[in-house]
């Protein structure tokens, strides 16, 4: 007998899917561009990077407020809020900071944009509100597979719009960034989540301390937020080792872009990746791959080098952070959801948050090759981790991703 599907199932995975690749052109443009504007615009270039961490504390202060606001109105209705205020709102207010020469004002540009993040990350779990139970994994997939796309669009966004309106120099691609939110807007308005896909408002609700003693939700939010605060500590670092070993702009770019690739073009097969071998066995693999990816960084400073480690580097990503969130997905029944996916994604973002405010601040007291060493420790945790979920299985084979409702 064939599976069930739901009601429009496909439709929405691609609303999703497009939605997604939209906010990552925003995203991969302000990693690309906004340390650059910064060190423009800021009194001291110390402050360089300030805008990209205001983005990133801005995904902090909403993921959580975004979840339970999504929880009362609807994922629809939630998408189109953080794309209307964050998106449209962001890129024209980092737009209006560079017209008037202010940094600060660019800055909360930026704090606007990490919103349109904030509720921008629940497109990987409105994926599995709007998909049946065997087609969850490649949906949560498929959606993350948007950022292929991002990892071309976002830098050329970067570089070919900075000189489309000639008296606000690197304004364009703000403006780039407003426009597409439009788009992902009048997409999201298509947008059905079927009534079992929408938060449910019932009585059953287990207290947030009964959830978080889930050994799947440990190893969850361990292997998601640690394996994103690695990715994004070490991403932040390389343009300035490269730049500080001579490589050119145009180089950094190259290495970015594939680094990008490498974060997303996995995503077509992960979910069946997941399907096939158990979600355990993927985690192990994205930490032995984030290991290797600080291993090749250690031996030499050649552009070979750095591409090697990079693409480890966001292949190793891709396998915990996709892993991790197919993992929470089957912790949780339909009225906690709210509350486990707004926690899970405010402990990743506080990470991610810290780890680039360090960035800089490691690569200038440790080197390049110390501060990939020190990435170690904390892989090692999400692998010890996930052997000690596989060994405390007692209620479903290891690794298997079930139903939520199969608690």
């Amino acid at each position: 007998m064939p599976m069930p599907t739901l009601p429009r199932e496909k439709p929405n995975v691609a609303i999703l899917v497009t939605g997604q690749t939209l906010f990552m052109i925003a995203m991969v443009t302000v990693m690309t561009l906004s340390g650059v504007v910064g060190q423009q615009l800021a009194a001291t270039p110390s402050l360089a990077t300030l805008p990209i961490a205001m983005m990133m504390m801005g995904t902090v202060v909403s993921t959580l407020p975004a979840s339970l606001f999504m929880k009362r109105v609807g994922r629809r209705l939630g998408f189109m809020t953080g794309a209307t205020l964050g998106g449209v709102g962001g890129g024209l207010v980092s737009f209006a900071g560079i017209a008037t020469g202010s940094f600060w004002l660019f800055c909360a540009g930026n704090l606007l944009l990490g919103l349109y993040q904030g509720f921008a990350m629940y497109y990987r779990f409105a994926a599995v509100d709007v998909a049946s139970p065997a087609f969850r994994s490649r949906a949560i997939s498929f959606v993350m597979a948007g950022g292929v796309v991002a990892a071309f669009l976002g830098p050329w966004n970067a570089s070919a719009a900075q000189h489309w309106i000639a008296s606000v120099p690197s304004g364009g691609p703000y403006l780039v960034i407003a426009i597409l939110a439009l788009v992902a807007i009048g997409l999201l308005t298509q947008l059905r989540v079927p009534a079992s896909g929408e938060p449910q408002h019932g009585d059953i609700s287990r207290p947030m301390s009964a959830i978080a003693r889930q050994p799947r939700f440990v190893v969850a939010v361990l292997a998601a937020a640690i394996g994103y605060a690695v990715m994004i500590l070490v991403m932040t670092a390389t343009p300035l080792a490269m730049r500080a070993n001579d490589f050119t702009m145009s180089q950094v770019v190259f290495i970015m872009q594939f680094h990008v690739l490498g974060m997303f073009a996995p995503s077509f097969f992960t979910g069946s990746l997941i399907a096939r071998f158990g979600v355990d066995r993927i985690l192990l693999t994205g930490a032995a791959l984030l290991a290797g990816s600080a291993a090749v960084a250690v031996m030499g400073l050649s552009i070979a080098h750095f591409w090697v480690s990079l693409v480890l580097l966001g292949v190793g990503w891709n396998f915990l952070f996709i892993g991790g969130s197919a993992l929470l997905s089957t912790v949780h029944s339909e009225p906690e959801r709210g509350k486990v996916q707004g926690i899970n994604d405010l402990i990743i973002f506080s990470l991610v948050a810290i780890g680039s405010l360090m960035a800089g601040q490691l690569l200038h007291g440790l080197g390049w090759e110390a501060l990939n060493l020190a990435m170690l420790p904390p892989i090692l945790l999400v692998a010890l981790a996930t052997l000690w979920l596989r060994l405390s299985s007692t209620s479903q084979p290891a690794g298997q991703v079930s139903s939520p409702h199969e608690q």
